[in-house]
């Protein structure tokens, strides 16, 4: 009974889509450990929230496709695929994820350039004379 769950979550143009199943708690993020790939300790920390919070650290194998963003973005869109693959493995999980704020798509994005002004809310400045 070797199941896998796929998910998918994303932050700003990080895309993150995973395979989640049992195992001895390995991260593998295009094909690097998330230690290699991450090398921030701050950003692994903030991956592995998801097991932290439900104790499961070391249960779950993730294998992870990135694609866009940076680091922090793709770190952040990877724990939200996480957490969600989890939800697929027990539904039972939700509630606790949900309480902790980890199944919430933080939705800020870039703004547009808008024409007629020097950044995106910045105008030229203005010369009565």
């Amino acid at each position: 009974m070797n199941e896998i769950y796929f998910a998918t979550g994303s932050r700003k143009c990080a895309r993150i889509r995973i395979r989640l199943r049992k195992g001895k708690g390995e991260i593998i993020v295009n094909g690097k450990k998330a230690s290699e790939y991450f090398k921030r300790q701050d950003l692994i920390f903030f991956l592995r929230e998801p097991f932290r919070i439900l104790q499961k650290e070391g249960e779950f194998d993730v294998i992870a496709k990135a694609d866009g963003g940076g680091v922090s973005a793709q770190a952040q869109a990877l724990r939200l695929a996480i957490a969600r693959a989890l939800v697929l493995y027990n539904e039972g999980f939700r509630k606790v994820l949900k309480t902790h704020g980890l199944l919430t798509r933080d939705p800020r994005e870039k703004e547009r350039m808008k024409y007629g002004l020097t950044k995106r809310r910045r105008a030229h400045q203005y010369s009565k004379r």
